[in-house]
């Protein structure tokens, strides 16, 4: 089993409102898993929570700025990936006629 902490410990640990952790369950920007009705973050989730937390309380970002934030970040990577890929295709293409 993965290692996970609850979100009560959580709550504790890093002095947030328990209606903030539910709320970015509920919106998709957190998974978690439940166990005897008790909600667990993977520890593999973490830097994400804290990510999250620090942009709400930290910066001030309300739910609807953090999920357009998320949206966007998620895109770029995407993109960035893409190009690289693309990129890719293109060098072996340039070689290819590079040899003729």
């Amino acid at each position: 089993m993965s290692e996970r902490i609850s979100r009560e410990e959580l709550v504790q640990i890093y002095n947030i409102e328990i209606t903030f952790f539910d709320e970015l369950v509920d919106s998709g920007l957190l998974n978690i898993e439940t166990d005897n009705e008790i909600r667990y973050l993977m520890y593999e989730d973490l830097p994400t929570f804290e990510r999250f937390a620090n942009w709400h309380y930290d910066l001030e970002i309300n739910l609807p700025g953090l999920e357009v934030i998320n949206t966007m970040l998620q895109k770029m990577k995407n993109l960035n990936q893409i190009n690289r890929e693309l990129m890719q295709k293109l060098s072996a293409i340039n070689e290819k006629y590079e040899d003729i």
